[in-house]
């Protein structure tokens, strides 16, 4: 490699960095978790209220707490890191908790972005 393939993928890397961090510190507090299956909304949870719930007829359990969401139990088999117990918890606006086996999507979404009726 020459040295201006160097300089060329060190500025990719810096444009790609600079874009990835502008997109993290533009990410707002959530207010509320909608919850989906198989892609029709089944469930609205405010983040500010703790609580477990169960989801999609018990094959998943969301627990809220402290601002966050995230997913303590699952009825499918463990596919190592990709397994929605193990994506960690969510709070700022477009994060969201997958479970494909179950066709489960939870997404986070702001205060700002439409009145709601919250469940819980």
């Amino acid at each position: 490699m020459k040295k201006r393939d160097f300089i060329l993928i060190g500025t990719i890397l810096a444009i790609a960095l600079l874009l990835w961090g502008a997109i993290e510190l533009t990410k707002e507090e959530g207010a509320y978790v909608i919850v989906t299956v198989e892609g029709k909304e089944v469930a609205k949870y405010s983040l500010s209220q703790d609580g477990e719930y169960e989801l999609n007829g018990g094959t998943n359990i969301l627990k809220i707490e402290n601002g966050e969401a995230f997913m303590i139990w699952a009825n499918c088999p463990t596919m190592g890191q990709t397994r929605c117990t193990h994506q960690g918890k969510i709070s700022k606006t477009t994060e969201k908790i997958v479970c494909q086996i179950n066709q489960l999507v939870v997404t986070v979404y702001g205060a700002d972005e439409g009145d709601v009726e919250l469940v819980g």
